[in-house]
């Protein structure tokens, strides 16, 4: 019979899709799955590569070995949303305006169903470390970031809608392996290395184009389609108009801390030559 979206705490929100074939639910739930098994398995090959790899890997603590491997599956997770979300968003042709009479925010495809899927899988395995790890892993506004983004996560995947914003959102993971590889030289002891110092000033630059600039476009695109955006599932809607901003404001946090730290970086730099 299907799955109807409109049964339960989405009842009469959801409208795009009111009944979703038996094949879709397979692979939602399929890409769901695959996500949380990528997970534990790059989790343990981080663990086995670095063992073998990294002297360190051996002195560390057990709580930053379950961070440092932690971050193995977090980069991986990264890699794969953003290249995949830059192949949707630009090279295919989903969501150019012109290619489809389709309203822009009601495209959708097999392929972003399934990024969307899998990334809600990483979520919830990242999430579920975190909170199994509390606080060690992260604060509650890791729980915050990760609780929103599987809100936004699953909406558009059972609607259809709005899955363009969400590849925009998707894509600031690009930041993500700059933001691990300063964890893992920091925990290394090479915060005094050329590396470090570099990898500090791509993370500030990339920051401020994925998760600063990007949001800048998101709102921008957001309001010059506000008519078509009317037109997303009540809840869907109000979604897209609260979590975004909120966001927002965390990357700006984050952001200005990142600065501090390349600034006070580059003074310990030039004052140790």
């Amino acid at each position: 019979m299907g799955f109807s979206v409109s049964h339960g705490l989405l009842a009469g929100l959801v409208s795009s899709y009111e009944i979703v074939s038996p094949r879709k639910e397979i692979q939602w739930l399929a890409s769901v799955f695959t996500g949380i098994i990528f997970c534990v398995v790059v989790y343990r090959l981080t663990a086995i590569f670095s063992s073998l790899l990294f002297a360190g890997y051996s002195k560390l603590t057990n709580t930053q070995k379950i961070e440092w491997n932690n971050r193995g599956f977090s980069t991986f997770h990264a890699l794969f949303a953003s290249f995949a979300s830059l192949y949707l968003l630009i090279f295919s042709n989903i969501f150019k305006e012109e290619s489809h009479e389709e309203l822009v925010i009601n495209r959708s495809s097999t392929l972003s169903d399934s990024v969307l899927a899998i990334s809600t899988g990483y979520f919830l395995a990242d999430v579920a470390m975190i909170l199994w790890n509390f606080p060690a892993l992260g604060g509650l506004e890791y729980v915050l970031h990760h609780g929103l983004s599987m809100l936004s996560l699953i909406q558009s995947l059972l609607s259809g809608q709005g899955q363009i914003y969400i590849l925009m959102v998707l894509f600031t993971e690009s930041t993500t392996p700059f933001v691990n590889l300063r964890w893992h030289l920091d925990v290394a002891g090479r915060k005094s290395s050329k590396l470090y110092i570099w990898n500090g000033i791509a993370l500030f630059f990339g920051w401020l184009v994925a998760r600063i600039i990007l949001f800048m476009f998101f709102f921008i695109h957001m309001w010059s389609h506000f008519d078509e955006v009317k037109k997303i599932f009540p809840l869907g809607f109000y979604t897209l108009l609260v979590v975004p901003p909120i966001l927002s404001i965390m990357n700006i946090f984050w952001f200005w801390k990142i600065a501090k730290g390349m600034v006070k970086t580059l003074s310990k730099a030039k004052h140790s030559k």
